[in-house]
């Protein structure tokens, strides 16, 4: 094989970043943006109520963009290995590198890192994607690898996601996160929900949203969850074996749904046990004050009283008059 400027001229070198890609990128993006926009009224609100409006629009910020980044991410389950391990098919040159899996919800990447980066007069540094959401083929996405010729490690890993692997590890993986991306988004809507009813406002209903919220995100874990139950093709390479375990997105999900959970459960009690706090944090004992203050601040013509107070005087016609 020939190189042109240590690159091998039919391998593509820009790949898909394990937990970052363009999707993520723009989420984080648009919700940055609305964070932004809603941090420019904040002067305009006066009093303590600025404070629980920056708390309860920025905690809602953060429960949308993880719901909808967590997604795109590729770190669900990650893990990795360092091993020395032949580096292309046909050939015998051995390389010392950093093995890296990353699963997400659409798809996994395999990582191959050279320890050092600079080894056989090559830059080991590879990241490749392969996808299996509805619109995506694994196999074809395999096969082009192979086409590709990339290194063997990579495809070694890859390979057993393959529908054709005996360790049917694609079949659990993509049914599990096509569930757990659905139960995702059905939490982004009720998400979307539980803003609506507290700009009603009904605060009640709205903590029961959240709820529902933090439930599907915890069923969606279960759902990703559920590829354990099931025995997974060991990875090895030599004495060393790749093992993978829950990753960032997994835990910070986690994170979230028990955070709605709290939430939710807050807002619920306060609702039966202290309304009163519950609607000063929501800003409702505020404007109901200031709307009476409206009505009873009437400025009264004295004038006017006076001669309102003061009974009409009958009119006396005299007869000379007529």
């Amino acid at each position: 094989m020939t190189l042109f400027d240590g690159v091998y001229p039919f391998y593509l070198q820009q790949r898909k970043h394990f937990v970052f890609d363009v999707s993520t990128i723009i989420v984080i993006i648009v919700f940055l943006t609305f964070a932004s926009s809603f941090l420019l009224i904040i002067p305009g609100i006066r009093g303590r109520a600025r404070l629980y409006w920056m708390l309860r629009v920025l905690l809602s910020l953060v429960v949308g963009v993880v719901i909808v980044a967590v997604q795109f991410t590729g770190d669900w389950e990650s893990g990795w290995v360092t091993a020395n391990t032949s580096y292309k098919s046909f050939s015998s040159a051995m390389v010392k590198a950093d093995i890296g899996l990353h699963v997400g919800l659409a798809g996994v990447n395999v990582t191959l890192v050279g320890n050092p980066v600079n080894q056989v007069n090559e830059t080991i540094n590879y990241n490749e994607h392969f996808a299996w959401s509805f619109d995506a083929d694994y196999d074809h996405s395999y096969n082009e690898g192979l086409e590709k010729g990339l290194p063997s490690p990579i495809l070694y890993v890859a390979e057993k996601f393959t529908t054709e692997s005996p360790c049917n590890m694609h079949r659990q993986y993509r049914i599990s996160g096509h569930y757990a991306s659905a139960t995702l988004w059905v939490a982004f809507c009720t998400w979307l929900i539980s803003n609506m009813l507290f700009s009603m406002p009904v605060l009640v209903y709205g903590g029961y949203m959240v709820l529902i919220t933090g439930a599907f995100m915890i069923f969606s874990l279960l759902s990703f969850s559920t590829v354990r139950n099931s025995l997974l093709c060991p990875i090895q390479f030599g004495t060393a074996s790749l093992l993978i375990d829950y990753g960032g997105s997994f835990w910070l999900t986690l994170v979230i749904g028990l955070l709605c959970f709290v939430a939710g459960i807050t807002i619920v009690a306060l609702h039966y046990f202290n309304s009163d706090l519950l609607k000063t944090f929501f800003d409702l004992h505020e404007v109901r004050a200031e709307d009476c203050q409206e009505m009873t601040e009437v400025y009264i013509n004295p004038q006017f009283m006076s001669n309102a107070r003061s009974p009409p005087q009958p009119s006396r016609i005299s007869p000379g008059g007529m």
